[in-house]
């Protein structure tokens, strides 16, 4: 029954609407959008539509073929939609496969002229995927930006506010960004993260920690640079030998949600829209973008995590007014929530699989996650996990963002909520049963389910 959810719906396209046009050039909320093939218009205007629903100022395009004509029409669909609908967009060059700025310096020419395209100090924003490691010819990356990009720019009389991932620099994977960073790329006004978004594999089953962003927080402040920060669920892909791994996963949105309120960066990047080949995305995946990787589809198809949103949403308002505590985070109406897990056991050999398990595998726990949100005034909810037919947990709660992980059991898994009366007030059901071995892929993906 869904009926519940569409008072809180209306209530959030109200309130998103009001607080973009408050703080329309600060605190901007993006969700990171992979560039593949799209069926139609449909599927560019249902994604930004839902998007901005959901509170997202924009999407941060992801391009890796800047002339493919797969790109360049989704690309022309996703700007027609965003215009037609009071949207933003803004590109995000992938530097793992892009390798001259001549290549995509054309398309953000083109498209920074629309009314969609989203300006940060009345200059169009650009990011990117890595980067910090390209020269193009120059003595070091700070010159070949500054040349190859910032002042064949200012050629054409465009100056744009380039924010870009690059904490590959020095040939790491997750560099931080320390003072001698931002004395070496002066090309740049601020920085983002990819990195810092979850636990590295070799740090075992830790929780996911907000060093790394403080540290650039800290430092791009004393610059006078911004720091975007990335805000993500879990990490994995499955596609060859060298694309096995998962990374945390469990209660990694949640405790990304509270350092994000705590550390309060100038943005916010939600890691991903629709990457279904890491399979952190929470919104729509659609058949086009993956019909020609059998590896994507084996892991990704039948699974939804639009159920996400529902504790996203409400993390975009308070994060926009500045509250700085997961308290803080509280429901549009009565309740919001959702709950995650594999269904797949720890203890499955994945016989058929020549890939095996993925790296990190070994820091995985095989437990439910869930993620409820309470009104200020809510008091005496219990949350309620039955796995397996049985009732595993029966937790307590406070106002704003709870959650927790339980552990979980073959079969069917289901949570409620649960007032003071005893009465259930909300309740979800997960569409697949968890499993102790499969004849498919070792999939570590996860089923995410709606609470209403």
């Amino acid at each position: 029954m869904r009926l519940a959810e569409i008072p809180a719906l209306i209530i959030l396209g109200a309130l998103a609407s009001f607080v973009g046009q408050v703080n329309a050039d600060l605190k901007g909320v993006f969700g990171h959008y992979l560039i593949g093939s799209l069926g139609g218009a449909s599927e560019a205007v249902k994604d930004v539509q839902d998007a901005k629903k959901m509170g997202l100022d924009a999407f941060a395009l992801n391009v890796q073929d800047a002339t493919a004509p797969f790109a360049t029409n989704a690309i022309q669909l996703l700007f027609s939609a965003a215009e037609a609908n009071g949207f933003k967009l803004f590109f995000s060059f992938d530097m793992t496969t892009l390798t001259d700025p001549s290549t995509f310096i054309p398309l953000l020419l083109q498209y920074q002229t629309s009314p969609a395209y989203y300006f940060h100090e009345s200059r169009p924003f650009v990011s990117t995927f890595d980067g910090g490691n390209v020269a193009f010819g120059k003595s070091t990356p700070n010159e070949g930006w500054q040349i190859q990009f910032k002042d064949v720019l200012a050629n054409s009389g465009v100056n744009p506010f380039f924010v870009p991932d690059f904490d590959d620099f020095n040939h790491q994977l997750g560099g931080t960004y320390d003072v001698q960073f931002f004395q070496d790329f002066t090309v740049l006004d601020g920085v983002f993260s990819w990195e810092s978004a979850w636990p590295e594999v070799p740090e075992g089953h830790v929780n996911v920690s907000s060093a790394k962003d403080k540290t650039g927080l800290t430092n791009a402040h004393a610059a006078g640079k911004v720091y975007m920060m990335p805000l993500s669920s879990f990490q994995f892909k499955h596609i060859d030998a060298n694309q096995n791994f998962y990374r945390l996963g469990g209660l990694n949105l949640a405790q990304r949600i509270g350092q994000v309120l705590e550390l309060q960066p100038d943005f916010v990047e939600i890691i991903t829209w629709n990457d279904s080949g890491e399979s952190h995305f929470v919104g729509n995946i659609f058949p086009e973008p993956i019909a020609g990787s059998p590896a994507i589809q084996a892991y990704a198809d039948g699974f939804d995590h639009t159920a996400w949103q529902n504790v996203l949403a409400p993390f975009i308002v308070a994060y926009k007014n500045s509250k700085t505590s997961a308290a803080d985070v509280v429901p549009f109406g009565a309740f919001a929530g959702a709950f995650w897990y594999r269904p797949l056991l720890l203890t499955a050999q994945c016989p058929n699989d020549s890939l095996g398990k993925p790296d990190g595998a070994q820091n995985a726990v095989d437990e439910l996650s869930f993620a409820v949100l309470l009104p200020a005034d809510s008091s005496g909810v219990t949350v309620r996990v039955l796995s397996g037919g049985t009732v595993t947990a029966t937790l307590p709660t406070t106002p704003g963002l709870n959650a927790a992980t339980v552990p979980i059991r073959l079969g069917s898994q289901r949570v409620e909520l649960v007032a003071a009366d005893g009465n259930i007030i909300g309740a979800g059901v997960g569409t697949k049963d968890v499993v102790g071995e499969t004849d498919g892929v070792c999939n570590f993906n996860y089923e995410v389910a709606n609470i209403s």
